[in-house]
């Protein structure tokens, strides 16, 4: 049972003539489960009272009264002029350009942050049906056409496609830019083992710092204090599901915590622009691409983009996108042709040619855009790789007999453990592009330093790229940090394929992660384990080469996304 203060109408109306739009605060969203509101900011074109808008909706943890430049002023700085305003916020679509665009835009507060009263359990199923009321609220609001679009970053993208699945009335068309779909996969446990230190990083500066209730919020430039009060440290616990421990004491995708946010992406029907970004190789570009490729709309589209993750959504080019896709599906203006089967390309590839650096986004101009009618692409050729016991990455079936080569465990981001195999040279320029497999036969020996008996095997995968020149070649990642090519994980105890689920395939095996799923690892004994790879591109110019690398910890490139909890692992 939640604690809350005393609710009370805390509305305001301001019209804000030099930005050309009205501006509702703190209006109450009701719910259909609930006594408590909903709390969100309505911004609205100065237009006759009869007029009515497509209406843009946000809904999320980040605190619609959060100016943007005190969430992240470094970012904001570097954001595109066009979408700076004093109403600006994380991760969201700015409103005053939105509003000068025939759009209504709807910013609220998720259930127990902000203004809004309730449990603070993020990306919950309660918490979802919070969001679809929100959408049907929107659509049949006096200023509303009754079409809703969904748009936005990572959490608001991620929150998209769990709504989008519930089929909300009004719901016409949703842009994911950058948002996972599988929140056990992509998120928190990558191949069964716990991504911890992002969710910490998250957790504890972007999610309980805007907790509903909680003191300090304006003396910290956190958005406002809680109009109806603050509340003491007791009941701000009672009243929140912290990720941090949900995570660490739930480890199968049947335990009732990820088991109750699962879903089904092919119960989506709405048109769909699901934007990947390449350098999200630890978060959101796996949940972009399945998101595509299970979604069960008639219009969908995949769209994939390089850069930081937090600026390229403001790009001017990527905007005229996101308007002329929202046109279409929500004001029946259609310039493109994304309403007409065929007349756009269902992909659109970012080819990730040469060293320009990383987050750089002028000198990532010179990446080509190609079209492309499916995915994953028409024509792909499968090729098979072998690890020799020379350490190379070679296309030719062994010839010798196998042999073992062994890594240290439990290595770490400041220790790493890890085995390389580097190719040979390209001969030609070769394009890579799409979803990879790993093939390995594994095996652990007891440490003699071991201070407790060895039950399981982690392993860590990452591909790299080697320049013709002999130099390691970086890409952008969430953060502007230097990434690898991609990664991949897989805990050996949780091995175990759904041979018969339909999504899984030979490029990418599918596991369901449950507890009857958990096989033995026993010291000495060698297992064959398939391991997912996530979906990557690059085009290798002649000379340049791939390194394949084993590890049994994090390496270069994981960032802020490492997974070292010490209970977990």
């Amino acid at each position: 049972m939640t604690t809350t203060n005393k609710i009370r109408d805390i509305l305001e109306i301001i019209e804000d003539e030099e930005n050309g739009l009205i501006f509702e605060k703190n209006v109450s969203i009701p719910l259909k489960s609930s006594h408590l509101p909903v709390r969100c900011n309505v911004y609205r074109p100065i237009a006759p009272e009869s007029a009515k808008f497509p209406v843009l909706v946000t809904y999320g943890p980040y605190g619609k009264d959060i100016p943007y430049d005190n969430f992240f002023a470094k970012s904001f700085s570097e954001v595109n002029p066009e979408h700076k305003s004093k109403y600006s916020a994380w991760e969201t679509p700015d409103p005053v350009f939105w509003t000068s665009n025939g759009y209504v835009v709807v910013r609220a507060d998720e259930r127990g942050l902000g203004q809004s009263p309730g449990l603070l359990d993020t990306m919950s199923r309660g918490t979802s049906e919070c969001f679809f009321d929100v959408v049907e609220w929107a659509s049949e609001q006096p200023w509303s056409s009754g079409k809703v679009g969904l748009l936005g970053i990572s959490y608001y993208a991620g929150s998209q496609w769990r709504v989008a699945a519930r089929r909300p009335k009004g719901l016409a068309a949703i842009i994911p830019w950058e948002g996972m779909t599988d929140y056990y996969r992509d998120r928190c446990r990558h191949g069964g083992i716990l991504s911890d230190e992002f969710i910490r990083f998250w957790w504890n500066r972007q999610v309980i710092t805007n907790q509903y209730g909680r003191p300090g919020r304006a003396a910290s430039k956190w958005g406002q204090d809680t109009i109806e009060g603050d509340m003491d440290e007791e009941t701000l616990i009672k009243n929140r599901n912290d990720q941090n421990i949900d995570n660490e004491n739930n480890r199968f995708l049947d335990d009732e915590y990820y088991k109750s946010k699962d879903f089904n992406l092919e119960d989506i029907e709405v048109p769909v622009l699901s934007v990947a970004n390449w350098g999200g190789i630890l978060l959101h570009l796996r949940g972009n691409v399945n998101g595509y490729m299970w979604a069960g709309s008639k219009f969908k589209y995949l769209r994939f983009i390089t850069g930081r993750h937090d600026l390229p959504f403001y790009y001017k080019k990527e905007v005229e996108v996101q308007k002329s896709f929202l046109d279409a599906f929500l004001k029946g203006e259609d310039k493109v042709g994304w309403s007409v089967p065929g007349k756009v390309s269902p992909v659109s590839v970012i080819l990730r040619k040469g060293d320009v650096g990383f987050n750089n986004a002028e000198a990532e101009i010179k990446y080509e855009r190609r079209e492309e009618t499916e995915w994953p692409l028409a024509g792909t050729q499968y090729t098979k790789y072998y690890l020799t016991p020379d350490k190379t990455l070679s296309n030719n079936p062994p010839t010798s007999s196998a042999d073992i080569i062994s890594y240290d465990a439990l290595g770490n981001l400041k220790d790493p453990k890890l085995v390389q195999f580097t190719s040979a040279p390209f001969e030609q320029e070769t394009e890579i592009t799409g979803h990879i497999t790993a093939h390995l036969n594994i095996s652990h020996s007891p440490s003699a330093a071991a201070t407790a008996p060895e039950k399981d095997i982690d392993i860590f995968l990452t591909l790299r790229h080697i320049s013709p020149s002999g130099k390691e070649v970086f890409y952008t990642g969430t953060a502007g940090d230097p990434i690898p090519l991609t990664k991949g994980w897989l805990r050996a105890s949780l091995r175990k394929i759904a041979e018969s689920h339909p999504r899984n395939l030979p490029h990418q095996p599918y596991r369901e992660y449950r507890s009857t799923d958990v096989q033995e690892v026993t010291p000495e004994i060698t297992y064959a384990v398939d391991l997912e790879v996530w979906p990557t591109n690059v085009v290798v110019e002649k000379g340049g080469r791939i390194v394949f690398e084993v590890s049994s910890g994090d390496t270069q490139g994981c960032g802020i996304f490492a997974h070292g909890n010490l209970r977990d692992r």
